[in-house]
């Protein structure tokens, strides 16, 4: 015959599989507020310009100013088979002075392939006055078997940027996109105000 349990280790199980409960809890809630984090500090870089990222705006700047600084682009893919690269690697333009480039993708795969940009700027400090009016970046985009398409790029760089210590003697920014998988595959057309073009030589 069996003895019956001693109470002591009765309560001792229960509180040890109370605990694993609480454990496993305290796993799943983080491994969620990990996932939700991701979204949640690019929303807050894309708001405050925290760690490069750049403003979107749907106004020209009023002010213009003599002082110029030179903008450099920078293309790179990560998952995409895809040719990306700026049309031109660097300008020169005038600080609140609304300018307008255009980035080349074209897609080197079999099927059509959709990608959503990321983006940052160097120094990170100037992101917060580098603002955008229209970027492909806004809006995934899907190229076909072979399709070349321009997409522009409309910004200016915030006169603001004089007026802040770290960034006075500022002479040139780095614009930088990273082109990634889109999760959700479409067979629509690069968004609107992305122009086709002709394809790329080579």
């Amino acid at each position: 015959m069996t003895s019956p349990a001693n109470p002591s280790e009765v309560t001792r199980d229960r509180r040890n599989r109370g605990v694993a409960f609480v454990c496993a809890g305290v796993f799943v809630a983080m491994v969620g507020m990990s996932f939700a984090a991701v979204p949640l500090y690019r929303l807050f870089c894309q708001v405050t310009g925290y760690g490069g990222t750049t403003q979107r705006v749907e106004q020209y700047s009023d002010t213009i100013l003599d002082r110029t600084i030179n903008v450099r682009f920078d293309a790179n893919t990560s998952g995409v088979p895809w040719e990306f690269k700026p049309k031109q690697r660097e300008i020169t333009l005038r600080i609140g002075e609304t300018t307008e480039i255009a980035y080349v993708a074209r897609n080197n795969a079999p099927t059509t392939t959709t990608g959503t940009a990321t983006y940052n700027v160097a120094p990170a400090l100037a992101g917060a006055y580098f603002n955008k009016i229209e970027c492909f970046c806004f809006t995934k985009q899907s190229l076909e078997p072979g399709q070349t398409y321009e997409m522009p790029v409309q910004f200016f760089v915030d006169p603001e940027i004089v007026n802040v210590p770290e960034l006075k003697n500022l002479k040139t920014i780095t614009l930088s996109y990273t082109f990634y998988p889109n999760n959700q595959e479409s067979a629509e057309g690069p968004a609107e105000g992305a122009a086709k073009t002709q394809k790329l030589g080579g």
